[in-house]
């Protein structure tokens, strides 16, 4: 049917030009902030760009939803600025005949956004975690740039090393400067490697001196050895239990029915149905009066997305503290939105057959009539 074949080229051509303005807005702002986490030192200058990968698919179902919410109200709002509503009006076709054709449009998409939310969206987490648990997880002898200063990861040190042997493990003419309570040393050697002892890591030195200094009372002590050891961290263990629910596979989620776990299930299945639901609110919010130009029900329309993912994370809070059961913040949040969508269908529809009924009839039937 042309009604049906017109509205989904034009919402597949808008969802196109959203996506592409909405990718490029949020990974550019990735980009600054995964470029500000590097120069921190909190991510591997080598993995920005596995993490930015990560970062941007894990946040893509939000960026469809956004784009497929945003294709509708344009679009709908454009046929009602150039009158092409009315026309579909005047024809008997009603606001909810727009249905069919939006979620024909739009049930790909759905069904991307809810393989991603659901299954893809732990994984990238779990991946991110991976990259950041090993930097950080890494010798403080490997954080160290060949002439370079770089604190450890507990700030208490300072390591400066002349070169290394490029494993990591080893490094020549080795400076490190340590701040402790109540005194400071200076600990300088030709050579160190990093030695595992049981769970604990020690960083071994060879062939240098230390120079210790009491900052309560002024003492100095200056010592040579041939072999020194320093502790340097435990060993960064790899537990799966231990991982964050935002990293923890939809089906662990549903077998253990802890509240902080069900809590990132809800906002899970919050962005399959709020993205579902958000189409609906978009075929009645996109109402534009053609007489007045300006993108106010675009602007009114980006507002109720943001309350709406503000209600996503509320109802993620309540049912994490226990506030609320599963199945009730969903029915909530997500029963109320349909409902809502749903009633401003019916009200919409309403109002253009009340303007059918109130449109006079024409003056050459009026004359006839009364002859």
């Amino acid at each position: 049917m042309l009604f049906d074949s017109t509205l989904r080229r034009d919402l597949a051509r808008s969802f196109g030009a959203t996506l592409v303005v909405i990718l490029t807005i949020v990974l550019t702002m990735m980009l600054i902030r995964t470029l500000g986490q590097a120069a921190l030192g909190r991510v591997a200058p080598q993995d920005v760009a596995l993490l930015l990968g990560y970062t941007a698919l894990g946040h893509l179902p939000t960026m469809l939803a956004l784009s497929l919410f945003v294709s509708v109200v344009a679009t709908l709002g454009r046929m009602y600025r150039e009158s092409e509503m009315t026309i579909w009006f005047a024809s008997g076709v009603g606001l909810g005949r727009f249905v069919r054709p939006v979620l024909r449009t739009a049930w790909p998409v759905l069904l991307v956004v809810a393989l991603l939310a659901l299954f893809v969206w732990p994984w990238v987490n779990q991946q991110g975690s991976t990259l950041r648990a090993r930097f950080e997880g890494r010798s403080d002898l490997s954080r160290v740039t060949p002439g370079a200063f770089q604190s450890s990861s507990d700030g208490r040190r300072t390591f400066f090393i002349d070169r290394d042997s490029g494993d990591g493990d080893t490094g020549r003419n080795v400076f490190i400067l340590t701040q402790g309570e109540h005194s400071t040393s200076v600990t300088t050697a030709r050579s160190g490697r990093i030695e595992w002892r049981g769970d604990d890591r020690f960083l071994v030195l060879e062939r240098g001196q230390r120079n210790e200094e009491n900052t309560q009372g002024g003492e100095r002590t200056i010592s040579r050895f041939e072999t020194y050891a320093i502790g340097v961290g435990e060993r960064v263990r790899d537990d799966a239990s231990q991982a964050p629910p935002k990293a923890r596979p939809t089906l662990d989620l549903v077998r253990q029915r802890e509240p902080l776990l069900l809590g990132e299930l809800a906002w899970r299945l919050g962005l399959v149905l709020g993205a579902a639901n958000l189409l609906l609110l978009g075929i009645g919010l996109a109402y534009s009066n053609p007489r007045r130009a300006g993108s106010w029900g675009l602007l009114f329309a980006l507002l109720a997305f943001v309350v709406y993912y503000n209600l996503i994370n509320l109802t993620q809070a309540w049912v994490a503290s226990g506030k609320l059961g599963l199945g009730t913040a969903l029915l909530l949040a997500h029963g109320s939105a349909f409902a809502t969508a749903l009633a401003l269908l019916w009200w919409r529809d309403n109002a253009i057959r009340g303007l059918r009924r109130a449109r006079p009839a024409p003056a050459g039937s009026a004359s006839g009539s009364a002859a």
